[in-house]
């Protein structure tokens, strides 16, 4: 068959988006690895289908470059957004879209016509542990030491629909993450679903440097819940403010993310790339 699609980024992110309004994709897990990788296919960090939804405006389903579903991807939702305003399938400001972590709500940006930004309420972080999941005690997990591959690291674990730990250090530039990131994916010991881990670098009061390295997809140029996550704890470690916009640098762009008492905003750019067709 022959499959349209859109290549879309948020800050380097760049997935596949396919419209499945009217069309049914058979596995869209090998899709997805066969897409996705950069030689022999289309080339991104995953799939996105946009389906029909009974509870939203849309509903939105990814995929990993290994072809794994994540829950939800808070640089392919603006995407969405995007997708569905700029093709007239969904007009308006405010949508609703479902995820496999429920549904978000997102204000839509427009200059010159089209979405230039969306700003996402990613909703409450999960800090309980056996919630996110990590195999450690006690009601959180900020700044708790851990051995990883031998070495202690001071980890901060939390859910924003995607299991993250965050690692405060300094010069991650210099991070070998290609090595160190698989060490804490496959830590079955710790994190029985596999983990994204954010490298977090402080910049300034409000101002956090960002390496993320993705379970099923490796290092990515930026990561939506990632970002959410290391700004929570920034502030739950007391390098940030509640309430504040703290901006979050990563290679593909900048993130703007306010943690509140219950909610967690995250705003920023949505890109189209372009239009294609493929032989699948």
């Amino acid at each position: 068959m022959r499959l349209s699609f859109t290549k879309m980024h948020g800050c380097g992110n760049d997935y596949i988006f396919i419209n499945c309004f009217d069309l049914t994709v058979n596995s869209p897990e090998s899709l997805s690895v066969f897409l996705s990788e950069r030689h022999t296919g289309v080339g991104g960090d995953g799939i996105v289908l946009i389906l029909r939804s009974d509870m939203a405006d849309a509903k939105m389903r990814m995929f990993n470059l290994d072809g794994s579903e994540g829950s939800m991807c808070g640089n392919a939702i603006r995407c969405v957004a995007k997708y569905l305003y700029d093709n007239n399938v969904v007009q308006k400001r405010h949508m609703r879209i479902e995820t496999l972590s429920g549904v978000k709500e997102l204000d839509l940006s427009i200059k010159n016509g089209v979405v230039s930004s969306v700003r996402v309420d990613m909703g409450r972080p999960e800090l309980r542990p056996e919630k996110i999941p990590v195999k450690l005690p006690g009601e959180s997990v900020i700044a708790r030491p851990v051995a990883v591959d031998g070495k202690e690291y001071n980890i901060t674990c939390v859910s924003m629909g995607n299991p993250h730990a965050v690692i405060f250090c300094k010069a991650t530039d210099k991070l070998d993450l290609c090595k160190i990131g698989p060490k804490f994916e496959n830590n079955a010991a710790l994190f029985p679903d596999r983990i994204n881990t954010e490298f977090v670098e402080v910049v300034g009061r409000n101002h956090l440097k960002m390496r993320v390295w993705e379970r099923g997809s490796g290092e990515t140029q930026s990561c939506g819940t990632g970002a959410c996550a290391c700004a929570v704890a920034a502030v739950l470690n007391g390098y940030c403010d509640k309430d504040a916009n703290i901006k979050v640098q990563l290679l593909g762009g900048e993130l703007t993310i306010k943690y509140t008492d219950e909610i967690v905003y995250m705003t920023g750019e949505c890109k189209k790339v372009f239009d294609g067709i493929v032989d699948i």
